[in-house]
């Protein structure tokens, strides 16, 4: 395979992330959330960076206990209504800085005097500038349309900001291994390369994730959709079990994303119902249990924690989509009909 933008770009990973979690910012910004003490969280994001948002969704709820929110931003810029932010940690995340309805949900959150907070790899963008506070990603550009060290970066921003905000020492620790156990990933990329081929006449499959990584799930479905062109839906394992299980045939498709920690069991009883049913299981963990019942194993490094756990299993989820692309003859950097910046309003 011809090497590309786009795999240069994932390669970058564990050196960008490296630089991220060291920035003070985190700090910073983690100090004014608990002076504010927000009874909640909304994140506006869209693409990309919803999967990111599907993620703080846990890390927030699992350790502050706190409801957060996905945004509908055409509440108000279709619809033209104002949404209320009274106690509210209001959170934009964008690659670029430059959507616009995001941008605008920020901007409505600051002018009522809520604390606001952009994610972005451009500081100077206008989310940047309609938030308090920015946290800039600091990845470089990134050319290929595909997005993947800014994902990853942007789930680091999130996980940094927890780690800091909850005071943990051991949780600010962990995230210095991230760089260790990206580059370890690395190591399993000629084999995904290899054993892209037998992908090559796919044009459906379910990608499942529960827990921290129902975000996984999502980005992806989301990378292989672009990618590839497959159709590619997201479940978590709970909600697959009510209706979308009946998909399952001998020799469909199906990813797995299964590490350890809480949602390991449950994920795990799953797929042993669909390896037994003769799907073609692709899995991603850390447990034998789980990867000695795939066709394909990609095995996790070990000892990850779960809440940092998405940050690591997109990655050889990337290699995937990046390596069934390459298969079928497909543009890796410049999918058809994309373009690196989409704006919505």
């Amino acid at each position: 395979m011809t090497k590309s933008v786009l795999e240069s770009e994932i390669r970058e990973q564990p050196e960008t992330i490296a630089r991220l979690v060291a920035d003070p910012m985190f700090a910073t910004v983690a100090a004014a959330i608990r002076e504010a003490a927000p009874h909640s969280v909304m994140i506006a994001a869209r693409g990309t960076s919803d999967n990111a948002a599907r993620y703080a969704q846990y890390l927030f709820g699992v350790q502050f206990g706190l409801p957060v929110a996905l945004a509908t931003p055409s509440v108000t810029t279709l619809y033209g209504k104002t949404i209320q932010y009274h106690d509210t940690l209001v959170i934009g995340i964008s690659q670029s800085g430059t959507g616009t309805d995001v941008t605008q949900m920020v901007a409505d959150a600051t002018a009522q005097g809520a604390l606001t907070l952009a994610i972005t790899n451009d500081p100077h963008s206008p989310l940047a500038k309609a938030a308090k506070y920015c946290l800039a990603l600091g990845v470089g550009q990134e050319r290929s349309v595909a997005a993947t060290k800014t994902y990853t970066a942007q789930l680091t921003a999130l996980a940094a900001l927890t780690a800091h905000w909850a005071g943990d020492a051991e949780l600010i620790a962990a995230l210095a291994q991230l760089p260790n156990w990206l580059a370890g990933v690395a190591d399993h990329a000629e084999q995904i390369a290899n054993r892209a081929e037998r992908f090559r006449f796919m044009s459906h499959c379910v990608v499942l994730g529960r827990g921290y990584n129902y975000a996984t799930a999502f980005e992806l479905a989301l990378k292989l959709t672009e990618l590839t062109y497959v159709v590619a839906e997201p479940y978590s394992s709970a909600d697959f079990r009510h209706g979308p299980k009946a998909l399952i045939e001998v020799d469909f498709p199906v990813i797995a994303i299964v590490p350890s920690g809480a949602a390991y069991a449950d994920t795990l009883d799953l797929i042993q119902e669909i390896s037994s049913r003769g799907a073609d299981l692709t899995v991603i963990s850390d447990k034998d249990e789980a990867l000695d019942l795939a066709a394909l194993p990609i095995k996790l490094p070990a000892n990850v924690p779960e809440w940092l756990s998405p940050i690591v299993s997109i990655v050889p989820g990337q290699w995937l989509a990046m390596s069934v692309a390459a298969a079928k003859g497909l543009p890796l950097d410049a999918p058809r009909s994309l373009n690196k910046i989409t704006i919505t309003r």
